[in-house]
């Protein structure tokens, strides 16, 4: 399998890892075929910036790469930009992935928009009304 530099720097100078304590909204996913696990939190400001964000990954070199990369695509970004992060773009951001892998940064968007809909839940709105779904992701999977 190729990797490119970018996926090979992103694993192993992995970029936000952690966790936020007083997140104001966290995104968990995982893939039952591989075991990649993607927990993304967001600290976002009151006029709807992301502040800070920061992710935990189990998985493979490629789930750890997208997971960093995501990150970086949305820190300082609105939750609007965030939304339109497509999984192909952050694979294009890491110069590609192979074919095998594309599903890791599948998970990247789908954890960051798991955790943007948390936070619209905890500010009492309907994510589904925002962002056109629950950001439940493993239940929209189940029925594919």
């Amino acid at each position: 399998m190729e990797y490119s530099d970018k996926v090979f720097d992103h694993f192993t100078n992995p970029r936000n890892v952690g966790e936020i304590a007083d997140a104001s909204g966290v995104g968990e996913v995982g893939n039952a075929k591989c075991g990649d696990i993607m927990k993304i939190y967001l600290k976002i400001s009151d006029d709807g910036i992301i502040e800070d964000v920061k992710f935990k990954t189990f998985g493979c070199g490629a789930a750890i790469a997208t997971s960093s990369m995501a990150t970086e695509m949305v820190k300082g970004k609105s939750i609007e930009e965030a939304l339109k992060l497509t999984n192909q773009a952050v694979a294009e951001a890491l110069d590609g992935l192979p074919p095998v892998k594309m599903h890791c940064s599948v998970l990247a968007e789908e954890a960051l928009r798991s955790a943007i809909a948390d936070y619209y839940r905890k500010q009492g709105k309907d994510p589904e009304a925002i962002m056109g779904c629950s950001g439940d992701c493993a239940a929209c999977h189940s029925h594919e």
